[in-house]
Parts: C-alpha cells; structure tokens; sequence
C-alpha cells in the first residue's frame, strides 16, 4: 500500500493535525471541508447556498491536484448544523453532480469548526 499525502493551495490548508486529502491505491479520501477561503483562509459567510458552493469548490481543488475529476467521486457525507437547510444545500450539491451521483449519507451534527453551516467530505476512485 502506497499512502500519498495531496496537498493544495487551491484548498484551504489543514487547520488542525490532518491533511487535505490522502491518496492510497486509486482512492483519494478528503478530509471534511468548510466554506472557507484558501486565499484568506477566512469563512464565507452567508446562507446555506453560499457555504455550500464553496466547500465543493474547495473538494474539487483537492480532487484536481490528485489528477481527479468530480465525476471520480464515489461517496460523499454531508454534515448540516440544520437539517432544515437540506432542501437548500441539496440544489447546490445536485447542480454540482450533474452527470455522475455519487452515493452520500447526510447528518445533523450539534456544531461545526468556525460557526460553518456545512461540512462535506469525499472518497473517490481512478
């Protein structure tokens, strides 16, 4: 087993003892992603749409600097603070999944790092 450590400045850096992505025998497994900004490394803050957009712009660059494609993804889990929002997340996430659906599991966690309103994260396969 071959264990590659992805790393991006297109994504936000690990705030914590994790990195943004490992690689290991044609799977990528990201770490969960919030909306924030990997220039700044600020959150986006603002509905559910917003934050929403930006965690899977911050996937698909972890995706991209591993030679991956959003269609490589295979499973996602969505964490919400509202279960209320997921009709609202869920155009988002279903625009950005077009072509290929990836299986997914979605949950209501009591609180997410830095106040997000969102977290996701993603297994995909070469």
């Amino acid at each position: 087993m071959e264990k590659k450590i992805i790393e991006t400045s297109q994504a936000p850096s690990a705030i914590g003892p994790y990195s943004q992505g490992v690689s290991v025998d044609g799977f990528l497994y990201t770490s969960g992603q919030i909306a924030l900004n990997p220039e700044n490394m600020e959150m986006t803050n603002g509905q559910i749409e917003e934050e929403t957009e930006c965690v899977l712009k911050n996937i698909e660059a972890i995706l991209k600097a591993d030679g991956m494609k959003r269609a490589h993804i295979i499973k996602t889990t969505v964490y919400l603070t509202d279960l209320k929002d997921f009709s609202r997340m869920n155009r988002v996430y279903e625009n950005f999944f077009k072509e290929t659906k990836p299986a997914r599991a979605c949950i209501q966690v009591a609180a997410l790092p830095k106040g997000a309103k969102v977290e996701i994260d993603a297994i995909a396969h070469k």
